[in-house]
């Protein structure tokens, strides 16, 4: 899909990630950038002040979301699963055989069925804005039950191997570490999942790693 706008006319400029800080689904591409070393611009849109559906951001992508990627020819990329597949084709990140490469789009589904939309609204109110927590304490336990299942089904499955895919460290434990590194954040107790609190220890201390402080960080310098 072609980027909205003058963006249709950027031919052979660089290749451009709108992200916003604090978000773990904006952690998964930046996360991927950097383990590739590829060179990539960081445009941040502040989803608080409602950056997303202003003007410029809206003449970058219509439907006001990050992430949001646009390659070097002016094609826009959206949902950040598939911004992580387009970046890990031919690259080490990408599942090596056929069935590999389906084994990482089931928990890429997984992730984004059954602990993202949990996790993310939970933590969203219970850490990015807390001063909205007492309001939506109802909606938090909730989302925090309807998460543990899929937490505990990740965890029995790590319990077995040290990534995700058999094969080693690839775009599955990204896509799944976006949200699960955080969450305890979310109000969830880290205890209850052994396994999945060693996977993430080994994620951290893979190659080039960058957390989701790394990108905030990475703001202020560019500020």
């Amino acid at each position: 899909m072609k980027a909205s706008g003058a963006l249709i006319e950027r031919r052979n400029l660089m290749t451009e990630l709108y992200a916003c800080v604090e978000s773990g689904n904006c952690m998964k591409p930046w996360l991927a950038i950097n383990q590739l070393g590829k060179d990539i611009n960081l445009k941040l849109v502040d989803v608080l002040k409602g950056e997303q559906k202003g003007a410029p951001y809206l003449a970058v992508n219509p439907k006001g979301v990050v992430p949001y990627l646009v390659t070097s020819e002016g094609d826009g990329i959206g949902e950040s699963n598939a911004i992580l597949w387009y970046l890990a084709e031919d690259t080490y990140l990408m599942p090596q055989t056929a069935l590999a490469r389906a084994e990482a789009l089931q928990w890429m589904f997984f992730e984004q069925t059954k602990l993202e939309p949990f996790i993310a609204p939970a933590r969203f109110f219970s850490y990015i804005v807390p001063q909205e927590r007492s309001s939506h304490l109802d909606e938090i336990v909730a989302w925090q039950e309807a998460a543990r299942p899929g937490l505990a089904q990740l965890d029995a499955h790590l319990a077995k191997r040290r990534f995700i895919l058999e094969q080693g460290y690839c775009i599955a434990d990204i896509a799944v570490f976006g949200y699960v590194h955080v969450l305890q954040e979310a109000g969830l107790d880290m205890e209850e999942t052994p396994n999945i609190a060693r996977w993430i220890e080994d994620v951290s201390k893979t190659e080039n790693f960058c957390s989701l402080d790394d990108l905030a960080h990475h703001a202020l310098r560019a500020a």
